[in-house]
């Protein structure tokens, strides 16, 4: 009996994952073809400064408020907004840019200050 139960779980459970693999394949499919673009791309590197990059791609669209900077262990966190990219800044120094994508995580920055 016990032997009957573990197996209509296991079959459960394969069903369930068996599932959801599509998404999951097409999710990393994205993730890819997104660095894919990212890399070739002329976004800002790490380690620009601001005064770099504003020379290099021109003013941003918008610069949102500063956040962090309370602590050594929270610095100042910038974030310049351009019409195809993202550049993240510590302090003054860029340390991560993004393709600006309709992802629903980078979009209408406003409501988040």
């Amino acid at each position: 009996m016990h032997k009957y139960k573990f197996s209509v779980s296991m079959m459960v459970l394969l069903a369930v994952a068996g599932g959801s693999m599509p998404y999951a394949a097409r999710a990393e499919n994205l993730l890819m073809h997104r660095v894919q673009q990212e890399s070739s791309m002329n976004l800002p590197s790490r380690g620009m400064s601001m005064a770099q990059v504003e020379q290099k791609y021109g003013a941003p669209q918008r610069k949102l408020t500063p956040r962090g900077g309370d602590s050594q262990k929270h610095p100042t966190i910038n974030r310049w907004d351009y019409s195809n990219f993202i550049v993240y800044f510590e302090r003054s120094h860029v340390i991560h840019s993004v393709l600006n994508t309709p992802a629903g995580n980078n979009t209408s920055p406003s409501t988040v200050n």
